[in-house]
């Protein structure tokens, strides 16, 4: 079984859209397990009760952004070890180095392409 049918994904996004983009291109890449919530807390409560083995998630989402997101993630024993892909139109280094600081794994800018989703994702979890 390739890693691709093994592997596990949460979408998180607040736009319906831009989850769609993002489950069609994981469909197109041969991603079959994922789920999706429309936001940072749903997406948290969801983790801790089933955790996956990546995330990718906007940024820029009301309530918990992307970050607050991930920082929830890293300080649940349940959760910390899970990889985290940040999807943003707003890459300031700002956010990348807060990103880094609490251990993301990879950044995706948007718009991005199929091509460039798997590369992103196989950086942090090897070959698709």
């Amino acid at each position: 079984m390739s890693t691709k049918d093994r592997l596990h994904v949460m979408v998180v996004d607040d736009m319906s859209t831009s989850r769609a983009l993002i489950t069609q291109a994981l469909d197109e890449i041969g991603i079959v397990n994922y789920r999706s919530e429309n936001d940072g807390a749903a997406a948290m409560r969801s983790l801790s009760a089933s955790p996956v083995h990546l995330v990718i998630s906007d940024y820029n989402m009301p309530g918990v952004d992307g970050l607050q997101l991930l920082e929830a993630l890293r300080r649940n024993k349940v959760t910390q070890r899970i990889g985290f892909i940040l999807i943003t139109g707003r890459a300031d280094q700002e956010i990348i180095d807060k990103g880094r600081k609490l251990a993301m794994n990879n950044f995706l800018r948007k718009p991005f392409s199929v091509i460039d989703l798997k590369a992103c994702i196989e950086k942090v979890v090897g070959k698709l």
